[in-house]
């Protein structure tokens, strides 16, 4: 089975996305590719081996011939896309963020069980083979019940005002750096967890950046139904100091830690196992594991459901940080 793809927003990030389903001609081919840039559009079409063009991505869903659609848009536009998208009965793989509030997660859950269709978050990091092994000995037990985990992602960003386009302003960002590149560092705590988030408790800083309207740096507590406690770690203010790890886990037997290519797993009482692992480029394989898991029938390991507890603590943090309190996940999501 191959599955026709249709890529929506042609911007920087859709080259990965290009390469990713290239990279499995057996299983995917990019039949359309749509932005309101024509010239752009015609950039990926191109890249793609000859998509067609479309400025106007609804005029895609219904001419594209297109099985699913790969949404790279602007964050504020994920929701009204992957609605758009579902409804015309298209698969979706949607960058980060899901969408921007509670209520447009409610309603694209609603759109895509009512359609019957698969939605899959790109959260890219899950494709690494460290997560994956990490996850794998959390799941089995090797750490027993699980006490605290941390992750983190920061790097010295060189946005400008002239560069930085969208992602500076929060009506159509919908934040700041947590938002944007500190989701990585979110669901992957999730996911590493395994348990629903229960409270938040955060702090915002603008460090460098100060052009922007939201944070460029931000540090976040989650305390997770079942008591576990979790903190990210995320700035583009600065380079994380030397041995600052990508992740780590504590528990009642044991601890795990990675940088994203190695994993060190250290039993309570015994010693340290060291794995290593290739280094894998994580956007295009995520695009490669839409296809798979569509074509085998296999839920992703990130859908609206997981995406909605992402960005439940996201907006969570917003509002601890604003109100400078604790805030109950739940109170927003009711508030759906």
């Amino acid at each position: 089975m191959t599955v026709t793809i249709g890529i929506i927003g042609c911007g920087n990030i859709s080259r990965k996305h290009v390469r990713g389903h290239l990279s499995v001609p057996e299983r995917a081919t990019i039949a359309a590719v749509a932005d309101v840039d024509a010239a752009v559009a015609a950039e990926r079409a191109q890249q793609a081996g000859g998509a067609r063009v479309f400025t106007d991505y609804r005029e895609l869903l219904e001419d594209g011939g297109v099985d699913a659609v790969d949404i790279c848009l602007p964050h504020h536009l994920h929701a009204e896309a992957i609605v758009a998208a579902a409804e015309a009965g298209k698969h979706v793989l949607c960058e980060k963020p899901l969408c921007l509030t509670v209520a447009e997660a409610g309603r694209i859950a609603d759109a895509v069980r009512a359609a019957g269709v698969t939605l899959m978050c790109a959260h890219n990091q899950l494709t690494l083979p460290a997560v994956a092994r990490a996850k794998e000995l959390i799941d089995t037990g090797a750490l027993g019940r699980v006490y605290d985990l941390r992750t983190a992602d920061s790097f010295f960003n060189d946005f400008d005002p002239a560069t930085m386009g969208w992602r500076a302003h929060t009506a159509t960002s919908g934040g700041g750096e947590l938002i944007d590149t500190g989701y990585h560092p979110a669901y992957l705590l999730l996911h590493l967890a395994g348990a629903r988030p229960a409270e938040v408790t955060a702090l915002l800083s603008t460090h460098r950046l100060s052009f922007m309207e939201g944070e460029d740096s931000a540090r976040v507590l989650v305390r997770f139904e079942g008591g576990a406690v979790g903190e990210i770690v995320t700035s583009w203010a600065y380079d994380p100091a030397p041995g600052t790890g990508m992740f780590a886990v504590a528990g009642e037997r044991g601890s795990l830690w990675s940088d994203g290519t190695t994993l060190r797993h250290r039993q309570r009482g015994g010693g340290t196992e060291t794995t290593s692992f290739p280094t894998v480029d994580s956007v295009p394989a995520v695009c490669a594991d839409f296809t798979a898991r569509l074509t085998a029938g296999v839920r992703p390991p990130h859908t609206e459901q997981e995406g909605t507890d992402v960005l439940t603590v996201i907006l969570a943090a917003y509002e601890s940080a604003r109100d400078r309190r604790t805030v109950a996940v739940a109170g927003l999501r009711a508030g759906r």
